[in-house]
């Protein structure tokens, strides 16, 4: 096993890694721009090491000065968590050259579905059903034209290497192609240093369905069931659940589509943790999407539901041991639902809020879990994602999972910034979302819908009754100081008294 572990990322994912390495007694590092000097994975590490400024292309994502931290702390292994270098074979690939053990997939596995064509292509030869499109990238507007012709309108254009919705239109008719193919590429070439599109149809009103895997490096491939992700903003997922409504309602998919999952994993020779994502129609047609070759933002609702610490899974597949799981073994209970909250204002198209939390309550209870690197005090960032904390429930039905979630967010309190809570209060009340009737327009049509009914309190608002500010803090704590003192007072009143009178009253103040 591992001696030393570095981990290769920041936030909550960093702080989710090393938890798992505490419990299997594994030294931690810990890398850090200098925005993040004083965040919680820094914190919480065994060692920290500055790797740059704040910009990531000058610390999280420059991958000379990660390889040089592991090697100045002796770290035998690294951790990509997701985002950032995660999905980047030259990193993998740097790695190996480094013999440092990327904790992760083989660099040709992910080159291979890195390229959303070539994955196409592979997954059609492999026998998996995918979205009728393209394998190649779009050489000209011409090209496009006629084969958007071809496959009949609406498209969607897509980066070859994209995600999170980067590149990404959808063109609803001729006459708007040559703008939206120029946007395409340009966003493409702007995130991935790519301007290469391809298209597919466009599925109407489609769910967004995804299987968890896990491979070793033998040949053992199985899978932990489905996620549905279809809950989404700008193609961004923003809520997450196991299992799936759909696939429930069509229990025969749920076999076809996991077996599709795991086919996928073999043909791309595929080890470590990974996710399948499919589309899928109101009649539970599937289709391949693409593969994630990393570890998702919402694998708390798989681990709550199978038991199983993916983390953990991945650091033994990455020390060469098989897995400790047949399929036989992987059950599946109840329900988990996760929301992720950013610090973001939903009453201005969800721009980012960074800036000092100035209190922060956290619920609990029952099936409830919270991944965060937040904390009361700490000063979100300008520089990287919003996102702050997932906050996840588990309950044995899925409307109970919704039930203690809606709990949950009602005693979930961030003062200071503006975050998504009062959002998702709204949101997870709606009937349509509490039916499971959902698909990836929902949010849109949700806020329309607001709209028109013209409701008047903002969504982002925080309508709990709670101290709001450092000021009645300060006055609070005041008045249990003196509070205390006379108490004290007291006490030392009663020092003519009896022994046990005394102690009394000593025990009356703890």
């Amino acid at each position: 096993m591992f001696q030393k572990i570095l981990i290769a990322n920041r936030g909550e994912i960093a702080v989710r890694v090393i938890r798992t390495c505490r419990e299997m007694k594994i030294p931690t590092v810990a890398v850090y721009s200098e925005a993040d000097r004083t965040a919680l994975h820094v914190r919480m590490a065994e060692e920290a090491v500055c790797i740059g400024a704040a910009p990531p292309a000058e610390s999280y994502l420059h991958i000379d000065r990660i390889l040089e931290a592991a090697r100045q702390v002796g770290a035998e292994a690294i951790h990509p968590g997701y985002g950032f270098l995660s999905e980047n074979p030259a990193f993998a690939k740097a790695c190996r050259t480094a013999r440092v053990k990327f904790i992760g997939p083989s660099p040709e596995s992910m080159v291979l579905m890195s390229s959303k064509t070539r994955a196409r292509e592979a997954m059609e030869q492999a026998g998996v059903p995918i979205v009728p499109g393209t394998t190649h990238a779009l050489r000209n507007e011409a090209e496009t034209r006629a084969l958007a012709r071809q496959v009949g309108f609406p498209v969607m254009l897509k980066a070859v290497a994209g995600g999170g919705g980067k590149g990404m239109r959808l063109v609803r008719s001729e006459e708007e192609l040559p703008s939206a193919l120029e946007q395409a590429q340009s966003e493409a070439r702007g995130a991935f240093g790519s301007s290469d599109v391809y298209i597919e149809k466009a599925i109407v009103s489609p769910r967004h369905v995804e299987v968890q895997i896990l491979a070793d490096e033998h040949g053992h491939v199985i899978h932990l069931g489905e996620r549905e992700c279809s809950l989404q903003r700008r193609h961004q997922k923003v809520v997450e659940e196991t299992p799936s409504p759909l696939v429930d309602r069509h229990p025969e998919v749920r076999e076809k589509i996991t077996a599709a999952a795991v086919r996928v994993a073999r043909a791309a020779g595929y080890w470590n943790a990974g996710t399948v994502e499919f589309l899928m129609d109101s009649d539970a047609n599937y289709y391949f999407l693409e593969m994630n070759t990393r570890l998702q933002v919402e694998h708390p609702v798989t681990e709550l539901v199978t038991g199983i610490d993916l983390v953990r899974e991945q650091i033994l597949i990455a020390a060469g041991e098989k897995l400790r799981y047949e399929q036989s073994d992987v059950s599946n209970q109840g329900s988990a639902i996760e929301c992720r909250i950013y610090a973001e204002d939903p009453d201005s198209d969800f721009f980012p809020s960074p800036g000092r939390i100035t209190a922060l309550e956290r619920p609990a209870g029952p099936g409830i879990r919270i991944d965060s690197g937040a904390y009361s005090g700490w000063t979100v960032p300008i520089e990287y994602d919003p996102l702050i904390a997932k906050l996840a429930a588990w309950a044995p039905t899925r409307d109970e999972a919704i039930a203690r979630l809606q709990g949950a967010l009602a005693e979930y309190h961030i003062a200071g910034i503006k975050t998504t809570l009062g959002f998702f209060r709204e949101l997870l009340n709606d009937p349509g979302f509490c039916a499971g009737d959902i698909d990836t327009g929902f949010i849109g049509r949700w806020f329309e819908n607001r709209k028109l009914r013209g409701d008047g309190q903002p969504v982002g608002s925080d309508q709990t009754k709670r101290p709001a500010d450092e000021e009645t803090v300060a006055i609070l704590a005041a008045g249990l100081h003196f509070r205390r003192l006379a108490a004290r007072q007291q006490v030392k009143s009663a020092q003519n008294g009896s022994a046990w009178k005394v102690l009394g009253k000593r025990n009356m103040l703890r």
